[in-house]
């Protein structure tokens, strides 16, 4: 993991860094290490970036003390983009505009970029685990990561669930926005708390697709936040309920 900048504002810490060529923030308090410190893995939807979650990250490291990191998905963000890529980024605008539902091709192609970061994910991991243990990162050396979180709706709800079901260090998650048929196995074996956020009216993903997605999950403790509205409507409270959720499973910092 090579870091490329730092700065500081407000009692937090940011950092830019890459590792394996992909673009990564991490959040985290001045002045403090990673070691024992909870972590939240922050995606980001269809056509954003690492930097979309940017103002909860903050608010994570500010309020509870935790870190939060953010990556890149797979053809999004200042990552190279392939031809599918950038067909998927327009078709994904033209279904919104249009209040069609995703098409067989883009959930094939957003199943496809899980693919591909599930394994990003696992490594910057793996990586902040060894930097918490030594003195590479802000602040001193710790004993390892604390619990881990996940965070994100839609798209980093795709990459979530099959994250989640082999990642064993997350210990809760905040999922919703998504529907797709092809997460169904994967949701069969997420066994953490989940949280899950569903708009009723929903344009991308109709409502029939999310309630089985969340039915899927083999989780014991779950819960359903629905909210009328369409995809990009979620409310703004929701925010704190998230946020109250993983503080109940993850602790303060």
């Amino acid at each position: 993991m090579h870091f490329t900048s730092e700065t500081s504002s407000d009692g937090v810490v940011e950092r830019r860094f890459v590792l394996d060529g992909v673009p990564g923030v991490l959040w985290q308090p001045d002045g403090s290490g990673l070691g024992g410190r909870p972590l939240v893995l922050l995606g980001h939807g269809g056509g954003g970036d690492r930097w979309g979650p940017r103002e909860r990250a903050r608010r994570c490291v500010a309020r509870y003390g935790w870190a939060a990191v953010a990556l890149d998905a797979p053809g999004h963000g200042e990552r190279a983009r392939t031809a599918q890529d950038e067909r998927f980024a327009t078709e994904v605008g033209e279904l919104l505009a249009a209040g069609r539902p995703l098409s067989a091709w883009v959930a094939r192609h957003t199943a496809a970029l899980a693919e591909r970061a599930v394994p990003e994910w696992r490594a910057v991991l793996d990586a902040l685990a060894g930097a918490a243990g030594t003195a590479g990162t802000a602040g001193t050396a710790g004993e390892g990561l604390g619990p881990v979180g996940y965070w994100g709706l839609s798209l980093a709800t795709v990459i979530g669930i099959p994250l989640t079901a082999v990642e064993p260090r997350i210990r809760a998650a905040v999922f919703g926005l998504a529907g797709h048929a092809s997460l169904v196995e994967a949701a069969g074996r997420v066994a953490v708390p989940v949280q899950f956020v569903l708009q009723w009216d929903d344009e991308l993903q109709p409502r029939e697709g999310a309630l089985a997605l969340y039915g899927a999950l083999g989780s014991r403790e779950r819960t359903l936040y629905a909210n009328p509205g369409g995809h990009r409507a979620v409310p703004g409270f929701e925010a704190a309920a998230s946020e109250g959720f993983l503080l109940r499973h993850l602790g303060h910092g």
